[in-house]
Order: C-alpha cells, then sequence, then structure tokens
C-alpha cells in the first residue's frame, strides 16, 4: 500500500497543482500567477489521530488571467479514511475552486515586498467524504471567503491570514461551518541562495488554526460536535528551475474537540510542484 501511494503520487505529478507550491505547505501565503502562467502540482497529506489515519493526494491547476488574479482547482482521492473533526486548511476530500486576487503589491526597496491577497471559492464534498458515526452529512457545497497579507524579502517572510467557509443546508442537514488562520514565518538564509541550475531552499515555521460549529441533522443540532484545535511545525521549500518540493510536519499545541471526535496526533505534507513560468511575478 506505502509503494501504491507513492507511485500514485509521481504518476500525478504533471497533471496537478497546489497554491502552496509558492509559498508553505500548511498555512496562507499571497503568491499568484503571473499572466498567462501555469502551475501543476500533487502532493500528500496526512492526519493521524488515536482511531487511525488519513492519507490524501490532492491536485490543483492554477492559471494566471492578469499578474494578480489567479483561478485554480483541486481534485482529492482519499487513500486511507478515518473520522476525525472537519478540516480546510488539511486537504481532504473536498472539491475547490478558488479566485485569488492580490489586490496589494508594494515593493518597498529592491527584493522587498509587501503583498495582500483576497480568496473567493466554492467546495464541493466530494464521493469519499462522510462522518461515519458522528452524523447523517450531506454533499452541499459552501462558499469559501478569506485574506492574507504579509511582506517578503530575500531572507525572510511573513504572512498572517485566515478563511471562512459556510456550507449550504439540505434537507435538515448541514456541514459545519470552519473558520481557518494562519501565521507563517519564513527564513532564507544568505549561504543558501543559489542560482536557477542548484536547488534554492527556505525554511519555515507555520501555526494554524481551525474551528468549526456543530452538525445539523434533521433540522437539529448534534451535540459534541465542535472542534478548535491550533497545530504548530516546521517545513521545508526548495525550489529548481520551474520545480518544487515541499514537505513538512505539525503538533498540536491546543485541542477544544468535542467527545464525537477523536483528538489528531499529528498532521504531515510532502507536495511537489511544477511551474510553467513566462515570464517573472
Amino acid at each position: 500500500m506505502r509503494r501504491a501511494v507513492f507511485l500514485l503520487v509521481f504518476l500525478g505529478l504533471p497533471w496537478f497543482a497546489f497554491a502552496s507550491g509558492h509559498g508553505p505547505v500548511f498555512g496562507l501565503a499571497t503568491p499568484t500567477n503571473s499572466q498567462g502562467e501555469w502551475s501543476f502540482d500533487t502532493g500528500l497529506f496526512g492526519r493521524a489521530g488515536s482511531n487511525g489515519s488519513q492519507a490524501s493526494i490532492r491536485g490543483l491547476v492554477g492559471y494566471g488571467f492578469t499578474p494578480h488574479l489567479t483561478l485554480s482547482f483541486t481534485l482529492p482521492a482519499v487513500v486511507t479514511n478515518t473520522t476525525l473533526p472537519p478540516t480546510r486548511i488539511q486537504p481532504g476530500d473536498d472539491f475547490d475552486s478558488t479566485l485569488s486576487w492580490r489586490f496589494q503589491h508594494r515593493a518597498t526597496k529592491v527584493g522587498t515586498r509587501f503583498e495582500s491577497t483576497a480568496f473567493a471559492g466554492l467546495a464541493v464534498p466530494g464521493p469519499q467524504s462522510g462522518f461515519t458515526g458522528v452524523a447523517h452529512t450531506t454533499n452541499a457545497p459552501g462558499t469559501m471567503f478569506g485574506a492574507v497579507t504579509g511582506m517578503a524579502s530575500r531572507s525572510h517572510y511573513i504572512w498572517l491570514g485566515s478563511t471562512y467557509t459556510r456550507f449550504f443546508e439540505h434537507d435538515g442537514d448541514k456541514r459545519p461551518d470552519v473558520l481557518d488562520y494562519s501565521l507563517v514565518y519564513g527564513y532564507r538564509p544568505p549561504k543558501w541562495r543559489r542560482p536557477p541550475d542548484k536547488w534554492d531552499w527556505r525554511l519555515f515555521g507555520e501555526l494554524v488554526g481551525e474551528r468549526s460549529h456543530r452538525f445539523l441533522e434533521a433540522n437539529s443540532i448534534v451535540a459534541r460536535t465542535q472542534a478548535h484545535q491550533v497545530f504548530i511545525g516546521p517545513s521545508a521549500l526548495g525550489i529548481y528551475h520551474n520545480y518544487t518540493v515541499s514537505f513538512g510536519v505539525q503538533l498540536p499545541i491546543y485541542q477544544n474537540v468535542g467527545s464525537m471526535f477523536p483528538k489528531e496526533r499529528v498532521r504531515f505534507a510532502v507536495n511537489f510542484s511544477y511551474l510553467l513560468f513566462q515570464h517573472s511575478h
């Protein structure tokens, strides 16, 4: 099974992409594709709790309509599944379409810029989604809105952002709305700066949190299904020509989870990207 998972990841590499291929692997960041540019990734994302683990392969293709406006689509596939609290930070079984608008892009000096990006999108739970033993759920879609702002230089990166996903109700059933937020700091030591023909690396410290409301079933609130968790951990990003690889791990530092869900013990991610650049951002 393990070999099959990694084989699927590498076979999928040319076809999919993640926005995180430009930056941190867990938290939000401001990069968007330049006009006429395509980006492609695929990644393996995992969550583990006391009742088992979940592993998902998820891809995204992104296209830049302008230097500051990017449209992206994601495609998930759940490899192993278990019942864990709802998430929108860690890719799982939701199909997403997202429009990213970088409404602020201000260079203060050579190599340093301040940026802000707004997000709007549609989330559709896939056929593998479900919360067995917790509540009967619907695959009704939801809308997502959010924003992230921060600074990037040749050596330092910092981003603060949040998104809110609200799912629609169907026949008295409703998935919980999810608020997520992240704070990311990145560092690229001067000695690590490399020309395009060598790997160029940077390290990130990522703090992410998400808070979900309770489920609605037959027009009644399902007790003990709320959750609020905060995770922290390191990640790394390497860039070589048009290719990137990013990976990281996160551990919980705060958990207030209803008794219908187990507490998560660890999250991990490995992501591969191909960036079809025509000109620089």
